[in-house]
This record gives structure tokens, sequence and C-alpha cells, in this order.
């Protein structure tokens, strides 16, 4: 019996279906096949926060919290956001401020950067990292900054990365196969 591993892309960017947007797809889509060959049945899902961008600060809003849930619920998180100023997106942080303190404990979350210029390659590191972990997620890979001009070859960047990633989300692999009879 195969367990079911949910990969959930969040993706910061303040326009809708964004090149942000088109990374972390490839990057969660690729993740569910690295999923499915350890025996788990993936569940590659969404999030575009631009599109619940006007409710990101309405506390009662349905989507917003559906949002939450989804994210609070996937095994791996794939946290995307364009370079912004050096940094991470307002829209992203306003999202992730709605988690409780510890917010994401037990989460497995890879920080995703897309940017224009390699000068903003540590963003990843030196911002979003922090951010995550300071909600409680576990990043045990390295982050992936994608460069604008890299856009073309985008699954050979991703296929790369994973490659680097792969045994350090091992664990996470391993974690998610099923349990045998009798232990």
């Amino acid at each position: 019996m195969e367990r079911e591993a949910r990969v959930v892309a969040l993706v910061g960017n303040p326009k809708v279906g964004s090149r942000t947007l088109t990374v972390a797809q490839e990057i969660a889509a690729q993740l569910g096949v690295w999923l499915a060959a350890r025996g788990a049945r993936p569940r590659v899902e969404h999030l575009d926060l631009a599109e619940l961008s006007a409710a990101i600060f309405d506390f009662e809003s349905a989507p917003v919290e559906e949002a939450l849930q989804r994210v609070g619920e996937a095994d791996l998180l794939v946290v995307a956001s364009p370079t912004y100023k050096a940094t991470y997106t307002g829209l992203l942080k306003a999202f992730l401020d709605r988690l409780p303190p510890n917010g994401l404990g037990g989460h497995i979350a890879i920080p995703v950067m897309v940017g224009a210029a390699p000068i903003h390659a540590l963003a990843v590191e030196t911002y979003l990292r922090p951010l995550l972990i300071e909600l409680g997620a576990s990043c045990p890979t390295r982050g992936l900054f994608v460069l604008e001009v890299q856009l073309p070859d985008l699954p050979a960047v991703v296929a790369k990365w994973l490659e680097t990633a792969g045994p350090m989300l091992g664990a996470v692999g391993d974690s998610l196969k099923p349990a045998r009879a009798g232990v």
C-alpha cells in the first residue's frame, strides 16, 4: 500500500500566472516524480497567492483559510517568490504571517526564488530560508535560485538541483513509505 505524498507549491508573486508560478510548478512536478519513484503516490498542487491577494488581510476569508489549511497538510512545501528589492515579496510575507507560531513545525520546506541578476542569488538563503525556519519548517536542502535567463532550460535546471537535493530529501522519501505488515 503506497502512501499519498502532498507536494504544495506556494507562490508569492503578486502577478497571477507568473514565471515564479511556472518555476514552482516545475519543481513540484519533478518532486512528485521523485516521490513516486520511492513508492509514494504524489498529489501535487499549487497555491498562487496573487489569486488571493485581495483577501490576504481579510481574517474571515474562507479561501485564505483553505489555503492555510492546504499549506498545513503538505508533506513537501515549495515556497517560491520573485526577488523584490533583494528579498521575497510582501504578499508572501503577509500570507505566512497568518500562520500561528511554529505553524510550519514538522514540515519540509524548499525555499525558491526567481531573479533577474545573479547578485541576488543569496537572497534565497539569507532571507527566505530563515523565514521558513522561524515558522518551524525544516529546510534540508539548499534553496534554489533561478535566474530569468535560465527559464528556457527550466526542466534541466530543476533536475540538476534535485540531483543534488535528492540525497538530503532521502529521509522524506523514506518516511512516506508504507509501514510493513507486522512491524
